[in-house]
């Protein structure tokens, strides 16, 4: 893996989070539990999104689509945990 792959992710990850902590009201991590958050969030969309025959496309702007819905899959998973 490169410099420029992993600066990709993180930017990937970092603006997932961020986009998902604001549809997620309340649950914004700061920046680097926003990337973990969306790094996290694309992995969960990746095995979800291709189960149910949905797909984004390619591209970094898909990437970023396909990461913010994994990572609200996530923060609402994260938020139903917390109420239990």
């Amino acid at each position: 893996m490169s410099i420029e792959n992993l600066l990709v992710i993180l930017i990937v990850g970092a603006i997932a989070g961020w986009l998902a902590g604001l549809i997620v009201k309340g649950y914004g991590f700061g920046l680097l539990g926003n990337i973990v958050v969306g790094i996290v969030g694309a992995f969960v969309a990746g095995l979800i999104l291709p189960a149910i025959g949905l797909s984004v496309g390619g591209g970094i702007v898909a990437a970023i689509i396909h990461a913010t819905i994994g990572a609200v899959i996530l923060l609402f998973l994260i938020r139903l945990i917390k109420r239990a």
